[in-house]
């Protein structure tokens, strides 16, 4: 009877160890996914970034020309009423 006793603790024993160690084989396996997300976040917020700069520095070029464009076409406005 007392050999029962012992093997039924031996089980619930091993289980517990069994139980722990998939918890914390979950939870390693959780941390190390939060991380490479973490990682792929700022990765990709770098990435926003740079195409950010380049959207301004478009813009800016973008407006640099028109505003050559329009000084161009005022002073060919210009030179056509003149001739007239």
């Amino acid at each position: 009877m007392n050999a029962d006793w012992v093997g039924v603790a031996g089980a619930c024993g091993f289980f517990l160890l069994l139980i722990v160690i998939v918890w914390q084989t979950a939870a390693t396996w959780r941390a190390r996914m939060l991380a490479a997300r973490e990682d792929q976040y700022r990765e990709l917020s770098t990435k926003y970034a740079q195409l950010l700069e380049d959207n301004v520095e478009l813009h800016r070029r973008t407006l640099e020309e028109l505003t050559q464009t329009r000084t161009s076409l005022a002073s060919m406005e210009k030179m056509m009423r003149e001739i007239e």
